[in-house]
């Protein structure tokens, strides 16, 4: 995937500890100050900076954006009392009005800016918003229709479109849709939607009744829990087929519990049911702990 361009070095810069008063706390004064507290070993940091880098441009101006390289700033480190990083700090007025930690994804940054700096939604993100909280699929497919009128080529249009397609098994449709997105664009979401397409259209062999009473006759027949969640998963139900991996985990200690856990982590990917795949995610930590 293209890197995004480097960001307006007016909005992004390096701050140390001799100068963090002038850049931080006095520049808030003005401006909010959004500080990102990293290191080189930190692989989550090095993932959150190009988000940080492209929101900090996308505002364009509402924000700076400091980078502090905690190895060489113990002091402030200690004064912020950083115990893990990425840690993400939001200056306004001098002082530290809210932080979160973690490279989160680019949508919850935003959602973070957002409550601090006032969002300003576009007449496309309205639609996009109108429809995730519709309860009619049609309604909601026909106000991303109209968002990709306004904005041909929109790529969260297009992939919530897409997803949506999915959802009633228009897969030809789907791919059509995500092939109109350019290389560098979609990234995760993207390549998950394509693997769900490809998923859904290769069904695993086996019966699901004789393979439930393979597993009702011997509860650590995973081999028979594994092929019955690959049915249950190309039919779209992925509770039931993270339910049966999750016993997987729970009742083996060695190959057949990795095998699960990295399926699970695979399909986690895959699904679009947020409340399933974070109940999942609870339960195999659960497990594996």
């Amino acid at each position: 995937m293209n890197q995004p361009p480097p960001a307006d070095p007016g909005l992004s810069f390096d701050v140390t500890e001799a100068d963090f008063r002038q850049t931080v706390l006095e520049r808030s004064l003005d401006v909010p100050v959004l500080l990102d507290c990293w290191a080189p070993w930190c692989g989550p940091c090095r993932n959150l900076k190009p988000v940080l880098e492209k929101l900090v441009q996308d505002y364009g101006g509402r924000f700076v954006l400091a980078k502090l390289n905690t190895d060489e700033a113990p002091q402030i480190s200690a004064a912020l009392q950083i115990r893990s990083i990425p840690l993400v700090v939001l200056f306004v007025g001098g002082r530290p009005v809210d932080q979160f930690m973690g490279a989160l994804p680019e949508g919850q940054v935003r959602a973070f800016l957002d409550k601090h700096l006032g969002e300003q939604v576009s007449e496309v993100d309205a639609l996009r918003a109108e429809a995730a909280e519709a309860t009619d699929p049609q309604q909601a497919e026909m106000l991303l229709s109209e968002a990709l009128r306004l904005e041909p080529g929109h790529p969260e249009v297009l992939l919530d479109l897409a997803t949506r397609w999915i959802e009633r098994d228009e897969f030809d449709g789907a791919e059509k849709l995500l092939a109109k997105l350019p290389a560098d664009q979609g990234g995760d979401r993207k390549t998950a939607l394509l693997k769900r397409i490809e998923l859904a259209r290769h069904k695993p062999e086996g019966d699901p009744a004789a393979l439930a009473a393979r597993i009702a006759a011997n509860g650590k027949d995973f081999e028979a829990r594994f092929a019955l969640a690959a049915l249950q998963a190309h039919a779209g139900d992925f509770n039931a087929a993270f339910d049966q991996l999750l016993e997987v985990v729970l009742r083996d200690k060695a190959e057949w519990r990795e095998k699960a856990r990295l399926q699970l982590i695979e399909w986690f990917a895959l699904c679009t049911d947020a409340d399933a795949v974070s109940r999942g995610r609870r339960y195999l930590g659960m497990y594996l702990n």
